[in-house]
């Protein structure tokens, strides 16, 4: 049961980033789109998550509540010495949600529109930057139990070079997926050709922040590249995930929405993989060398396999309705009355 508990919490992160991540990609594009662009862009956007969006965050609340029962000092470990990326980052999601909310169901339109506007689209640049940071601060050594002072145990575990490399890229990656995923939603040829520039620009900015990643890694003496290039299972990953890129970037102007979307989620997946794989059970690496991992620091047996099963149980509910969800509304959204 305790593979159950852990391959859910792998499930559950891959997810978000996969769903909940195109949600916050949508206010990164929608941030650097300009002019009727940006009209279009907001326009479609809403009708392709305005219905489920707020669901998608099921997948943190998933990840959040394992962490919790099933590996308590992992979680104790996490909410202490990055509580404050962390309650950026929560900060961020509510008052995304917020401005979404407002923007698009305020009874009165008016001058508000515009900070609803504003609050939504930096929102949604910084929550996924302050998930990418706590995320390479979870892998890069920093976090230190034994710190003598405040900035070394609150700020130095997370304010860091390769942290803030991290948190860039994530934001890249992120408004990739949206981009990409927005391309099945156009109404027209003009409007595809209006999204596959928007695609071609964020790949080519998720590229560059991947490399500056590489490069704050070396800087910092954090052997990155030995984690994704030392073992086969990670080389595959990265050799997967470059051959769906050049793909897809080859069928953007015509290629299946469908095939557009598996390519970006399958590259997104691969570079998780290329990344976890080297630290497998390792979950926080602290400084010094030790780690925290998934397979000791479980929780007793009885509440993992309480938490196993309800998990288990709890997806034979959850999964088919949420997946219906999907279903409905991607119907809804592609009816001729829905684009106006």
């Amino acid at each position: 049961m305790a593979y159950v508990v852990i391959a859910y919490l792998c499930l559950a992160i891959l997810a978000y980033l996969l769903l909940g991540g195109a949600d916050f990609g949508a206010g990164i594009v929608e941030l650097f789109t300009r002019g009727k662009d940006r009209r279009l862009l907001r326009q479609t956007m809403y009708h392709a998550i305005g219905p489920i969006w707020e669901a998608n965050h099921m997948w943190l609340i998933i990840a959040v509540v394992i962490l919790f029962v099933g590996f308590p000092r992992i979680y104790s470990v996490m909410s202490t010495y990055l509580h404050i990326p962390l309650l950026l980052m929560l900060m961020g999601i509510i008052a995304r949600g917020t401005a979404f909310v407002f923007r698009n169901y305020d009874a009165v339109h008016d001058q508000m529109q515009v900070l609803y506007g504003r609050v939504f689209r930096y929102s949604s640049l910084l929550t996924p930057f302050f998930l990418g940071v706590i995320a390479a601060s979870l892998i890069a050594g920093y976090i230190d139990p034994q710190a003598p002072d405040f900035w070394a145990a609150y700020m130095g575990s997370w304010l860091h070079g390769f942290g803030l490399a991290v948190g860039a890229f994530t934001v890249a990656l992120c408004a990739y997926l949206a981009s990409v995923y927005t391309i099945g939603e156009a109404n027209s040829a003009a409007d595809r050709r209006r999204f596959v520039r928007e695609t071609r620009r964020a790949t080519v900015a998720a590229v560059l922040c991947g490399a500056l990643v590489f490069g704050a890694a070396q800087l910092e003496g954090i052997p990155l590249a030995n984690w994704v290039f030392g073992n086969a299972v990670g080389l595959s990953a990265i050799a997967a995930a470059t051959a769906s890129l050049v793909a897809l970037w080859v069928l953007l102007p015509d290629g299946s929405a469908a095939v557009l979307r598996v390519l970006a989620g399958f590259q997104a997946t691969m570079i998780l993989l290329a990344v976890g794989y080297a630290h497998f059970p390792a979950f926080v690496v602290l400084r010094h060398g030790a780690a925290l991992s998934l397979v000791r620091e479980l929780a007793p047996a009885k509440t993992t396999a309480a938490l196993g099963w309800a998990l288990l149980v709890g997806s034979l509910f959850i999964l088919p309705a949420l997946f219906y969800l999907y279903y409905s509304f991607q119907r809804a959204s592609t009816r001729p009355e829905s684009a106006h």
